[in-house]
């Protein structure tokens, strides 16, 4: 449920319909089920990706990073899964897709930022 139980009221007193309501919730979730798809399509359309991600143990400016597999689903609005590369995993939310052909994901525990993956590195530049 996109909206909490506040939220709806409110909504409902200032003239929004149950229907409208439901029809945006529908909305927002098929969007992201499709965010979900485009993402783990990039993921599973490129062996190898490049990062903005800062890493302690690299002096990249946009590290490389062998994909193994990355697994979304939705819940409401929230894209969440997990993003396996070759030596390390990280938990992904908030997953977005950008018009220059990047994605956008928030990284959990270890990374705990938004870090942007493109195909190449001069996408990142």
């Amino acid at each position: 449920m996109l909206f909490d139980q506040p939220t709806r009221r409110a909504l409902r007193d200032a003239g929004v319909s149950t229907d409208t309501l439901r029809d945006v919730e529908k909305t927002v979730a098929r969007e992201a089920r499709e965010t979900a798809t485009d993402v783990s399509a990039f993921f599973a359309d490129h062996e190898t990706v490049y990062s903005d991600m800062e890493q302690t143990h690299s002096n990249e400016a946009y590290p490389e990073h062998d994909v193994d597999y990355c697994d979304l689903f939705t819940h409401s609005q929230d894209v969440r899964g997990f993003l396996r590369f070759d030596t390390w995993g990280v938990y992904v939310e908030g997953a977005r897709t950008l018009d220059d052909g990047t994605v956008e994901l928030e990284l959990g525990p270890t990374v705990h930022d938004r870090v942007r993956f493109a195909p190449t590195r001069d996408a990142l530049e």
